[in-house]
């Protein structure tokens, strides 16, 4: 489903997503509209603008997360460094993806969020973390909690924050899909994060995403 102030935006990304033999869009909406729709369609994803006139995309955001089974929901923005989209990561969003993003790589991105999946690339991620000067660096605590991590756990870390899903990190690492999961759950306990994007987050913020960050052969060890 496609929450959009704008009817052109609306139906560009209906257009767009409609392409795609494995994706059925079956609602785009304003912000007002936006909860009843879910509650009658049942979407598995939810494209949200996060700057609506009518409802802000924070209060529907609030409103879907509150209801039994949420969908997924990424924000929508214009700005790779908008004001709210912090917030919204924080309160429960699966990331978010710019308005521009090219044709041929939204039914890809909608696809790993459907998968569990993270939406934030690492150069937005970092565009978000420099807008907000206050929340740059790891605290002692939050860098000892990263420092318990396993050299493979860290590799698991960098590929979630890349958007990959347990299926697509098996795949990289070859690892089978219940030995991803098992990392996956340990990173989010060692962490004391409740979810992928803020895990991802938090390995933005240490430095794990940085292109000179040092990087184990994904060979090495189980």
């Amino acid at each position: 489903m496609v929450v959009d102030d704008e009817a052109l935006v609306r139906s560009g990304f209906r257009l767009i997503l409609s392409a795609a033999d494995d994706i059925e869009v079956v609602a785009t909406t304003t912000g007002g509209e936006a909860v009843d729709a879910v509650r009658a369609e049942g979407p598995d994803v939810v494209l949200l603008d996060i700057r609506m006139p009518d409802v802000d995309g924070l209060t529907v955001l609030r409103e879907l997360r509150a209801l039994p089974g949420p969908p997924v929901v990424a924000m929508l923005t214009t700005f790779d460094a908008d004001e709210y989209i912090l917030t919204a990561l924080r309160s429960g969003a699966a990331g978010f993806l710019l308005k521009d993003t090219e044709p041929d790589q939204l039914a890809q991105l909608v696809r790993t969020l459907a998968a569990g999946g993270v939406v934030m690339s690492p150069k937005a991620s970092r565009a978000v973390w420099q807008s907000h000067p206050g929340a740059t660096a790891v605290d002692d605590e939050e860098a000892a909690r990263v420092g318990r991590l396993t050299g493979r756990e860290r590799e698991v870390l960098v590929l979630i924050a890349e958007g990959l899903s347990n299926a697509d990190i098996g795949g990289r690492l070859h690892l089978s899909a219940g030995t991803v999961k098992d990392h996956v759950s340990a990173i989010l306990t060692k962490l004391r994060v409740g979810s992928r994007v803020q895990a991802a987050l938090l390995a933005q913020r240490a430095g794990l995403l940085d292109d000179d960050a040092p990087r184990r052969s994904s060979g090495s060890g189980r």
